[in-house]
């Protein structure tokens, strides 16, 4: 029996025939995350059913020197969640308990299937988890985990990092640890927090919530441009005010979102400005006043204020929306995802406009305003020559634009297979080899997610150069089976 399917009889006792796919019509589902610019087809797919599964999954994988990566929802937006063509790819689809719920100490452990919003749902009414990625609904916790998400509410409340407390964790050699935000010296589980599936993957996650404010004010400020909108945001933060979440999107994304909700936006804005203030009423209540009235300071052309619970699900459906939206306005776009300080905004904004001029493509912008976090959404026709190509270059002058302001290339959909080139933008190569050193240590044998998050293959000690193409092969790994 060859290797190829030793391996395969060995997963299919692990977790049953069923749960391994290796037909090509089965395995085109998971060719690639929710970046289709970048596709690759593994050589099996496997859905595990709970933790014991998954590490002997990768204790087989390691076995064979078989490369794996570990998949979720299959959301992100970077490609790190993209196969190896001849890998093993551990879908988490299937763990999806939520294992147990103390209020009393606000903790709830979950594994890492489960989606962003269950975990919300599970402890409502008193409290909420506060990172709410707009793929909330189907992102799982373990992908949120991986790519460190953040969401709406980041701005005040912070990303993944702030409510992860514990990780079981299986290391690539199959051995299993536990990271905890308490233990005494390193914070190895910040450091495995936010890295791409490329130290292990994580089986069980224990996360902080924290109880639901007492009253929440949410409104949708419109103007003539986003300029007039980035100072609005400028004299909210002044004031020493902290949205729970302050949200931008501009005419081109609003009328993508609004076709698809039929929500109220008004088309014929440049912008809207969407801010929510949560915490004691009082506050709230007088805060909210303060914050209408800077935005009129600013020109705001028309404030549309949610009356009740029904009208801020539908100011929020239409930001959350975005996304998915912009399939009305474009056959393909590219997503972006680069941070500038906040007083850069209408500077970057503008070349941006004027990179879409240059190119002749479209570019919608929505963004986290209140920690400058931009997501560019690059129109594109894969069906015209050359297009697909111009997107993509585009996309890196946005983000080369985003670090030249002093900014960073990710802000929470992590870096992947798509920016990993730009890495050398925002660190020297002494901190690129820091990086792979810490690698390195979780992973040595470089099985977990290779090929992501570093700009050039790099193995793990001292390694002549010409090895540095075909890392896996020089360690002694399979890179077919």
């Amino acid at each position: 029996m060859s290797k190829a399917l030793e391996l395969i009889s060995r997963l299919e006792s692990i977790c049953g025939t069923e749960h391994v796919l290796t037909h090509a019509h089965d395995l085109a589902t998971y060719r690639s995350d929710g970046l289709a610019h970048y596709r690759e087809v593994p050589a099996a797919a496997v859905l595990p059913g709970d933790a014991d599964e998954v590490q002997a999954i990768v204790a087989a994988c390691f076995e064979a020197g078989v490369p794996w990566v570990a998949r979720g929802s299959g959301t992100g937006l970077s490609g790190g969640a993209l196969p190896v063509s001849e890998g093993v790819l551990i879908v988490l689809a299937r763990l999806r308990r939520i294992l147990s719920v103390d209020l009393d100490d606000s903790r709830v452990v979950v594994e890492p299937g489960v989606t962003n919003l269950a975990v919300s749902r599970a402890v409502a009414p008193t409290h909420f988890y506060p990172p709410d990625p707009s793929s909330q609904i189907v992102c799982s916790i373990g992908g949120n985990v991986a790519e460190n998400s953040g969401g709406a509410h980041c701005f005040k409340y912070g990303f993944t990092t702030n409510y992860v407390t514990g990780l079981e964790v299986v290391l690539s050699d199959g051995s299993v640890v536990k990271l905890d935000r308490d233990a005494p010296g390193y914070d190895l589980l910040g450091a495995f927090v936010g890295s791409e599936g490329t130290l292990g993957v994580s089986t069980r996650i224990t996360l902080r919530v924290i109880p639901r404010p007492e009253d929440v004010r949410t409104l949708v400020a419109f103007f003539e441009d986003t300029g007039a909108a980035g100072e609005a945001v400028s004299s909210i933060v002044a004031a020493g005010i902290v949205p729970g979440a302050i949200e931008m999107m501009d005419q081109l994304s609003i009328s993508a979102s609004e076709q698809a909700t039929g929500a109220g936006y008004r088309l014929d804005a440049g912008a809207a400005l969407l801010v929510e203030l949560d915490g004691p009423e009082e506050e709230c209540s007088s805060r909210f006043e303060h914050v209408m009235e800077l935005c009129k300071g600013a020109g705001a052309m028309d404030v549309w204020i949610a009356a009740d619970e029904h009208e801020r699900e539908l100011i929020w459906k239409t930001r959350k929306a975005a996304f998915a939206a912009m399939g009305r306005i474009s056959p393909a776009y590219y997503v972006q995802d680069g941070v500038i300080p906040r007083t850069r905004l209408p500077e970057v904004l503008r070349q941006i406009d004027a990179l879409a001029a240059e190119y002749k493509l479209q570019v919608a912008n929505v963004f986290h305003a209140g920690d400058g976090n931009l997501h560019p959404l690059v129109c594109y026709d894969a069906e015209r020559e050359g297009e697909p190509e111009r997107a993509e270059e585009l996309s890196g002058l946005i983000i080369k634009a985003c670090v030249d302001a002093g900014g960073s290339i990710t802000g929470e959909h992590g870096v992947g297979v798509d920016k990993k080139r730009y890495m050398p933008a925002m660190f020297s190569e002494s901190d690129l080899e820091a990086f792979q050193r810490l690698r390195c240590a979780f992973d040595p044998h470089g099985l977990a997610n290779p090929g992501k998050v570093m700009p050039t293959p790099r193995l793990c000690g001292e390694v002549p150069g010409p090895y540095r193409e075909h890392p896996l092969e020089h360690a002694g790994v399979a890179t077919r089976f």
